[in-house]
């Protein structure tokens, strides 16, 4: 099976439409592949997030999320930054939230249930399916994340520490080469 399928803002506008007009959970779904795409995070790390992750006792939106060892694919703990726009989304989730208990997962399932990472990647994957993007996954936002950062500039080190890889090497194979990045690096002589 080869790598995440990296995504247009095009194709994310469109999953976008497609999550609100057609998913009844629109709001969480939203939410969900934004944390993938804007922060660069793994759907096990989103899944994993409580409330208090996410806001602090004054019911701020946090600028950055701490993520415990538990919390991470490499159990070494890390913290994700996180942009103003998708500070903006997750207030106006958690504004929409039933319960807003700061021990309490940060999405769940239709049942109230915590997702685990398999649901949340199937859950991700058919929506991807159903507005029409073929070969993405719950890793496209953050291969698309990671591409998107290297396209504007940023150095490959700083993408492994946004990313939480311990090797450059790992973060290397995320970047998506394309045609506009080519056009771009020959103009640069």
């Amino acid at each position: 099976m080869g790598q995440a399928k990296t995504l247009t803002k095009q194709e994310l506008k469109r999953i976008l439409d497609y999550n609100s007009a057609c998913e009844r959970h629109n709001e969480r779904n939203r939410s969900m592949i934004l944390l993938t795409f804007y922060c660069g995070m793994r759907i096990g790390e989103v899944v994993s997030l409580r409330i208090a992750d996410v806001i602090n006792e004054r019911g701020e939106v946090l600028d950055e999320i701490k993520l415990s060892s538990s919390q991470t694919k490499g159990n070494k703990a890390r913290t994700v930054h996180v942009p103003e726009r998708m500070q903006k989304e997750i207030k106006i989730y958690i504004a929409g939230l039933k319960s807003r208990m700061s021990a309490d997962f940060l999405f769940k399932t239709q049942k109230s249930q915590r997702f685990s990472s398999n649901t949340a990647t199937q859950l991700l994957q058919r929506i991807y399916k159903r507005s029409g993007i073929v070969g993405a996954t719950s890793h496209s936002g953050r291969r698309t994340f990671i591409t998107e950062l290297a396209n504007k500039g940023v150095s490959v080190r700083v993408l492994a520490a946004l990313a939480g890889h311990s090797s450059i090497a790992t973060t290397q194979r995320y970047i998506d080469i394309n045609d506009d990045m080519l056009k771009k690096a020959v103009e640069l002589i």
